[in-house]
């Protein structure tokens, strides 16, 4: 079911982070607000990331960890799905997330505080209401990821990114990948209405995700994709899981996926053809019994050497073996 599904797929939705970046992001440098330390600010944020399951949370965390930072268990931890966390430390509330959450809690945040980073994600930090700094923080993307889409593109399937990071985060990814449409800043429940407007649009779509976050959008999409590495959440909630994280694999079986309904309808068609030509015959008493077993045969020999067409390559390797 799900491969003739996959084979009218039209439109693939790709989530970034983890699917086509590597989910290990990095910490490339810290950028204080004027009056406070790069030591302060990376022990705010890191405290308060503890209990966090998120990838920035984590590498927040082991970076603190690494230069010798003690981090004190926080008094309260919360987390707003998109947005980011908010928790408390030494009575005083701390906000570590993007703008939206910031602002939601009366933060003021410089709109030039990414000027020189717009491949980072957005972390930005804040305590006690004063805003503190960010931490710029960038993923890698997967090697493989640039000739997978191109070859799902090649196919004449749309590709679509959606992401909760920064519209300048995702623009930079979209660009490098080659992508055309973009939309960022979404909360999950702005990732399943997008995913839910295409299908009302009538077209057939995939959606590629690894989080959380993309659980509601794979359960949307007809044909739901989990990367190996994702949340036991998104595996669950999606119809595939990918053995691994390779997404050439998922263009691969996207390829052969149409190439069987092509195969599929051409015997269905050839079967009508060749039937209505034997009651063509058989009406105008031209059909005797060697000739219907003649056109039965090699009607059927030629439908299953059309569906032989799918069977893999054999490797030289495995010829000298069966040889041998």
């Amino acid at each position: 079911m799900f491969l003739e599904q996959l084979g009218r797929v039209n439109t693939v939705v790709l989530d970034k982070t983890g699917t086509l970046t590597h989910g290990q992001p990095e910490i490339r440098t810290a950028l204080p607000a004027a009056g406070v330390d790069d030591g302060a600010l990376l022990e705010t944020a890191a405290s308060a990331e503890l209990r966090s399951e998120h990838p920035l949370g984590k590498t927040i965390v082991a970076h603190a960890r690494a230069l010798g930072h003690v981090l004190p268990e926080p008094e309260h931890f919360g987390y707003t799905p998109g947005r980011g966390i908010d928790a408390v430390l030494g009575a005083e509330q701390v906000l570590v997330g993007n703008r939206a959450l910031l602002r939601a809690h009366g933060v003021a945040v410089p709109e030039d505080v990414f000027a020189r980073h717009p491949e980072a994600s957005e972390v930005l930090v804040a305590r006690a209401g004063r805003f503190l700094g960010a931490i710029v923080i960038a993923d890698r993307v997967r090697a493989e990821a640039t000739q997978a889409i191109r070859a799902i593109q090649a196919m004449g399937i749309k590709t679509i990114l959606l992401t909760g990071d920064a519209r300048a985060v995702a623009e930079v990814i979209a660009r490098e990948l080659g992508i055309s449409e973009v939309a960022a800043d979404l909360l999950p429940d702005d990732k399943q209405k997008r995913v839910r407007e295409l299908v009302a649009q009538g077209r057939t779509v995939a959606m590629v995700g690894d989080g959380i976050n993309d659980a509601p959008a794979l359960i949307e999409a007809q044909v739901g994709v989990a990367m190996g590495s994702g949340t036991d959440v998104a595996r669950e909630s999606a119809d595939v899981v990918l053995l691994g994280n390779d997404l050439l694999k998922f263009a691969d079986t996207l390829g052969i996926a149409r190439r069987t309904r092509r195969i599929i309808w051409a015997n269905f068609v050839g079967t009508i053809g060749v039937d209505a030509v034997g009651i063509g015959l058989a009406a105008f008493g031209l059909l005797n019994p060697l000739l219907a077993a003649f056109i039965h045969v090699a009607s059927e020999l030629t439908f299953i050497l059309n569906s032989a067409r799918l069977l893999p390559p054999r490797s030289k390797g495995e010829s000298q073996t069966a040889v041998a």
